[in-house]
């Protein structure tokens, strides 16, 4: 058996981005109310309801899974709260923001209050780890949809408020802020200190970005001529990401029922961008993924392009969208970049020997950390993070044993 691992050090840096992170998503809220109250204001009350709608139903699907969570979880890592008041606070809609306030109460004892046993920092990291999490659910069903729907009412308009350019700003930053966030909480469960550098953090940031832009773009210009053409079009490709999910067998909640949540969740993710849900090799389904999206965005700017009337109005919009594959394909190949270089190759030694599994080649190898708590460990992110870092069906089993050599 392996010697006990410490958990990542908490300390006055992450309590600060912490805290930035939950004003963030503060800032997020305010600016999607003042963008909706603008349209009932200047009278567009069916954009107001629609973006009412995807914020409550992006609300609603975080604060199922956190309070799922919740109640799965160890009593000790809860917020000292009756059970029923958490309810209720979910109910109200503010669970993630209770969620927030007791991590940052924990960080702030850990960090000055000179609480630094492990079992606190074990603490720390399993609330940060459901936070980082919960905002990536909350950030693509509700960000990249408003972004969506704020690039179109711009194209309709052929103008744009100050508040639309700021729920846009706000938008992406949530966003970057949410895909950064969730890939360093699951460099956390690597043994050794592969953190993200500023250099990493960019060209992660940029493939991301150049991905996700493309894709909104194209839904954007569909919507712009028909309309209702997205409500079939997004249940349809939902349907089949929701399909492809399932037949890849997640295992990520407690039960089969909230699991059909998680699939279904992950199936809004992937209508934007790239999620690995599966274990082992990710390079054959990342190919057929991309591949897809590049087809089905491709296909929609063609029906923009054969059914728009010529006019002076959006003639900008040829050159944006001339550049929009081109971005894309540099996306993927800085993507391939990041996952070449910058993405830790996974060597687990069992029987003598490594056993390397890695999505995209690399060279350096390395070991996730050995928990001997099983009740202080966030069991959900050690699943996506062994998924991730695409370890062989062995080697899974014996990560989740908490028997990795250290």
């Amino acid at each position: 058996m392996s010697p006990r691992a410490a958990p990542p050090r908490f300390g006055p840096l992450q309590l600060v981005l912490a805290a930035a992170g939950t004003a963030a998503a503060t800032l997020d809220l305010c600016m999607d109310g003042w963008v909706a109250a603008e349209y009932a204001r200047r009278g567009h009350p069916g954009w107001a309801a629609l973006s009412l709608s995807l914020l409550a139903a992006a609300s609603a699907a975080a604060q199922a899974c956190s309070w799922l969570w919740l109640r799965s979880d160890p009593p000790a890592l809860r917020p000292a709260v009756p059970l029923a008041l958490l309810a209720a606070l979910h109910l109200l809609q503010l669970g993630f923001f209770l969620r927030c306030l007791h991590a940052l109460k924990v960080g702030w004892r850990v960090c000055w209050a000179k609480e630094e046993e492990e079992d606190e920092q074990r603490h720390m990291a399993f609330l940060s780890h459901d936070i980082s999490m919960l905002r990536l659910f909350e950030t693509f069903l509700e960000n990249t949809p408003q972004l969506t729907l704020l690039l179109y009412i711009i194209l309709r308009t052929n103008k744009a408020e100050l508040s639309q350019g700021l729920g846009m700003g706000t938008a992406f930053l949530c966003v970057s802020w949410s895909l950064l966030d969730y890939h360093q909480s699951l460099r956390s469960f690597l043994q050794d200190k592969y953190e993200l550098s500023l250099g990493s953090s960019i060209i992660y940031f940029l493939w991301n970005l150049f991905l996700i832009c493309p894709r909104i773009l194209a839904v954007a210009l569909f919507a712009l001529l028909w309309p209702y053409g997205v409500a079939v079009h997004f249940p349809l490709v939902w349907l089949a990401m929701f399909l492809w999910v399932s037949l890849q067998g997640t295992d990520f909640m407690e039960s089969p029922g909230p699991e059909q949540l998680y699939r279904a969740v992950v199936a809004v993710i992937l209508y934007f961008s790239w999620f690995n849900v599966a274990q082992g090799r990710t390079l054959h389904r990342s190919i057929i993924y991309h591949s897809f999206i590049l087809v089905d965005s491709s296909l929609l700017a063609l029906a923009w392009l054969w059914g728009r009337a010529p006019s002076e109005e959006h003639s900008y919009l040829l050159p944006v969208l001339s550049a929009a594959l081109p971005c894309y394909l540099l996306g993927l190949g800085l993507r391939v970049t990041y996952y070449k270089w910058l993405h830790p190759n996974v060597q687990v030694q069992q029987e003598g020997r490594y056993d390397e599994v890695d999505a995209s080649g690399g060279s350096d190898g390395v070991k996730f950390r050995s928990f001997l708590e099983p009740d202080l460990v966030n069991r959900r992110m050690q699943w996506l993070a062994q998924t991730h870092f695409s370890l062989s069906q062995p080697a899974q089993q014996h990560f989740l044993n908490g028997a990795v050599e250290s």
